[in-house]
């Protein structure tokens, strides 16, 4: 049952006509991105599914059969610069519109150390940030020659931390070779950095009709947390139900009402760069458990323009952009 907190789209967004419409979704083969995916599908639209695993994304394609719209599925490991250059490349190949991009994929490193991708990137960093930024840099071009384009990235109450510890993202020690590493600090970082990036965005494409929004989507049922081994994936099955208990959503699609609202509401274009969040038990500010669609980060550092700008000043010679 759901929460009685939930902040729901309004049901009419999902009778819009998307067909001739085309979408990204990173991550579309579970919880928020599939659920993302699946209802752009059902509207007529063509979803390219951004997947790391293609037959994960076959797999939950199946469900798409019997929809109006189309669907393809293409590899792209958010970890790796190269498969993130090689998946916009084929896109470019095949597509010279783009109605919107949901940077949904996400992941924190579940052991507490450590794990450096191939370009030598912290990883959850890398698939949470840095793979989005390259993918959205590189599509830009053709973001803006699609009237009303919108870009919508994850982030996570996480970024929010707590009155006496606010996530701020070090771009002196990006990929933490020179501090003691705390897995769950690099995810603050790392959706800290992603309010920034589509605060920065915003500011940057004003004028061109392309949009941007960073999203808290709620708790859902995902891959999100696999990886830290048996003893982290039992703990956090026997917790989904308190989750619930206390409030938490506990399904993907409640979770995917906020992405959707940022993708199709009409309304929403009037916030472009604002943090739009789904309550949450989590935070620990009080007022902003509710959520807000938008409402302002508790994290200053969330809201520093200058720091994003850093921040995107910095990352682009990383990911190999002039």
């Amino acid at each position: 049952m759901a929460s009685k907190n939930l902040i729901w789209a309004d049901k009419a967004l999902f009778e819009k006509d998307l067909k001739g419409k085309t979408y990204i979704v990173t991550g579309a083969n579970s919880g928020v991105g599939f659920e993302t995916a699946q209802q752009l599908v059902k509207q007529g639209a063509h979803v390219v599914m951004a997947v790391r695993r293609t037959e994960a994304g076959q797999e939950a394609a199946k469900n798409f059969s019997s929809f109006e719209g189309t669907y393809e599925i293409m590899r792209c490991d958010l970890a790796d610069l190269a498969s993130v250059r090689a998946f916009v490349e084929a896109f470019h190949k095949k597509h010279k519109q783009l109605d919107g991009l949901a940077c949904n994929a996400g992941m924190v490193n579940m052991k507490n150390e450590p794990i450096y991708t191939k370009d030598g990137f912290e990883i959850t960093m890398a698939a949470s940030f840095f793979g989005h930024f390259l993918m959205t840099e590189l599509l830009l071009d053709t973001l803006k020659a699609t009237p009303e384009a919108r870009m919508i990235i994850l982030s996570s109450v996480v970024h929010a931390g707590s009155p006496k510890n606010r996530y701020q993202v070090h771009l002196d020690d990006l990929h933490w070779k020179n501090r003691k590493y705390n897995n769950f600090a690099a995810y603050g970082e790392a959706k800290t950095a992603s309010v920034q990036y589509a605060m920065e965005l915003a500011k940057r494409l004003d004028g061109t009709g392309v949009t941007t929004y960073s999203i808290h989507p709620g708790w859902a049922r995902s891959n999100f947390g696999k990886g830290g081994g048996a003893f982290m994936d039992s703990l956090l099955a026997m917790l989904t139900p308190v989750f619930s208990a206390m409030g938490f959503s506990d399904s993907s699609w409640e979770s995917a009402q906020t992405s959707l609202h940022c993708l199709l509401s009409d309304d929403v274009t009037k916030h472009s760069g604002e943090y739009f969040s789904q309550h949450s038990v989590l935070y620990r500010d009080k007022e902003c458990k509710k959520g807000g669609w938008p409402m302002k980060s508790p994290n200053p550092h969330a809201n520093d323009m200058e720091a994003a700008k850093k921040l995107v000043a910095t990352a682009r010679p990383l990911v190999g952009l002039s």
